[in-house]
């Protein structure tokens, strides 16, 4: 892996623009729909760490940046960029969010991601790798272990509610679905071991961990693969 950039710094204008765009968002989303966000003291404020979601419309990251505690950085999919929808791509330009390739080890990517991490900035990532168009969460893919492996940051899950792909739609037409951002406890992962297929292994348990957690967050229709998992908060 190409030797990391630890003096990551949000550039002027993604500063600026975040400032405007948080207040704005946070505006439109509660004129759409009651908003109810539960376990913000669960966040290590001024620290670095991975904000893990699940991930079923566009609507989840606007709606996570808009009512996180603190400013966090983003990943976004690569071809967002390249999308039609000019106000998609222009929106995450105007964030400042990096770009993976989804479904790839793309090194200069998770040589940027880290090095965010290690300049000491938080990060939202979701590791389901894409949307899933419907509630049911899919496995994770182990890109998130390995960042922590790399990192050596804590996980909070999150589990966000209501954000199906007919919110829009339904908003405008009056029905105000709700939406729910519940936050957990941050986990420290058990070190990665072992080489090979037995330490992607480890990496794809420390994930499906994480999930687990995250679906302990979230109503029984949302939680999919992680069903028979699902760590529900103590209490």
């Amino acid at each position: 892996m190409p030797a990391i950039d630890s003096t990551y710094r949000v550039a002027l204008p993604n500063r600026l623009s975040r400032a405007v765009l948080r207040p704005i968002f946070r505006g439109l989303f509660r004129i759409l729909a009651p908003v109810d966000i539960q376990g913000a003291e669960h966040v290590p404020y001024g620290k670095p760490y991975i904000a893990a979601i699940n991930h079923v419309s566009t609507f989840d990251p606007p709606f996570m940046l808009a009512f996180w505690p603190e400013n966090i950085e983003a990943l976004g999919a690569s071809d967002i960029w390249q999308r039609k929808s000019f106000a998609q791509a222009f929106l995450v330009r105007l964030y400042g969010a990096t770009a993976v390739h989804r479904g790839e080890f793309d090194r200069e990517a998770v040589s940027r991601v880290v090095g965010v991490l290690k300049a000491g900035y938080p990060l939202l990532m979701s590791p389901e790798g894409g949307r899933s168009h419907n509630t049911a969460m899919r496995q994770a893919r182990p890109g998130l272990a390995f960042l922590v492996e790399q990192a050596g940051v804590p996980v909070v899950p999150v589990g966000i509610i209501g954000t199906t792909d007919d919110f829009f739609q339904r908003a405008v037409r009056g029905a105000r679905p709700p939406l729910t951002m519940r936050i957990g406890q941050p986990l420290e992962l058990p070190p990665v071991e072992g080489k090979g297929e037995a330490r992607r292994a480890n990496r794809q348990h420390n994930v499906d961990l994480v999930m687990a957690h995250i679906a302990g967050l979230l109503p029984l229709s949302y939680r999919g693969y992680y069903a028979a998992s699902a760590l529900e908060p103590a209490g």
